[in-house]
């Protein structure tokens, strides 16, 4: 397998303890289970995060170390401004009603991987701006079956009277997601149309500067990540795991990372909303383990004695 060495990133910020009352947490924009962290780490050189093992459900097993990767990004707040290397971006829950065919999307271009990106963006586009799946290109409903199964397919296409009623109750009258469904139902097929209403050219608004670019966000769990989108179309993601938790009393044999499913969000500005897909590289060999069996104990495989001795 050909090693993928990532850029190096040189960090200078100071580590300080949690206890200090320099470090105390910001509060985040959105609801989150990271907190702000300064960090300083010995690794100047990442490991390649999607060459780790996976699990059958796709997160990857990262043991204590500095990693980072390359993943495929999509906007999912269309009319907002494109990312830019000013905006610092956190992980933030996907708020939306249909949030379980977002995640589903995101997670399941991870493994079909052969198909366009414009198109899952489209995909992506058509369900925030709740399209009905048969007014979406060709291309873009093929896309769809590949990603969704037949139920989420069904509601998507309005599903039962009820499901169409309340639907329609919350349809976009206006606004960045009524003009991207309006170009859906008149059968336009140029990517750039819908990119030129979805991502606006603008630079984005700093409102929170107190949020910067470098800083790592703590996840509860004892990891820390941090996120830079290039554009809204690709999003490097480090992750740093530490030997021990902020306590120092507990080892971290490992932790599971699964950064599709997920949207980042800026903290400091009115940037893009993104999701997150499957690597930007993707002529890995996948290593699948099950969890379960990590930290069991290599035991001998128990002799049997035969019942009849003269057999």
């Amino acid at each position: 397998m050909k090693s993928i060495v990532f850029y190096s990133t040189l960090i200078s910020l100071v580590f300080m303890a949690c206890s200090s009352p320099k470090t105390a947490s910001k509060p985040l924009p959105k609801e989150t289970d990271y907190t702000v962290q300064s960090l300083e780490i010995q690794d100047t050189v990442a490991l390649s995060m999607v060459e780790q093992p996976q699990t059958e459900q796709g997160s990857y097993i990262l043991k204590p170390g500095f990693y980072a990767a390359e993943f495929k990004s999509y906007c999912l707040q269309p009319g907002t401004p494109d990312p830019t290397p000013r905006d610092a971006y956190f992980q933030a829950p996907v708020n939306h009603p249909r949030k379980e065919i977002i995640e589903a999307i995101l997670k399941n271009s991870q493994t079909v991987n052969d198909l366009d990106q414009r198109n899952i963006q489209l995909l992506l586009w058509g369900v925030v701006s709740r399209t009905e799946f048969s007014k979406l290109p060709t291309p873009v409903q093929y896309t769809g079956r590949r990603l969704l199964n037949s139920k989420q397919l069904f509601e998507l296409n309005g599903g039962v009277i009820g499901i169409v009623k309340t639907v329609a109750a919350v349809m976009p009258s206006g606004g960045a997601l009524g003009d991207i469904q309006q170009v859906f139902n008149t059968g336009v097929n140029s990517y750039e149309a819908y990119e030129q209403i979805a991502v606006p050219r603008t630079l984005s608004q700093m409102r929170k500067p107190e949020f910067k670019l470098n800083q790592w966000y703590r996840h509860e769990q004892g990891f820390y990540v941090r996120y830079y989108p290039d554009g809204y179309k690709k999003t490097n993601i480090q992750v740093y795991v530490p030997e021990t938790t902020a306590d120092g009393e507990n080892l971290i044999n490992y932790i599971l990372f699964d950064p599709t499913s997920i949207s980042i969000a800026p903290a400091n500005t009115n940037a893009q909303r993104l999701g997150i897909g499957a690597p930007v590289v993707i002529d890995i060999i996948r290593t699948v383990i099950k969890v379960i069996d990590l930290d069991k104990p290599t035991r001998p495989a128990k002799k049997e004695t035969p019942k009849h001795p003269k057999a």
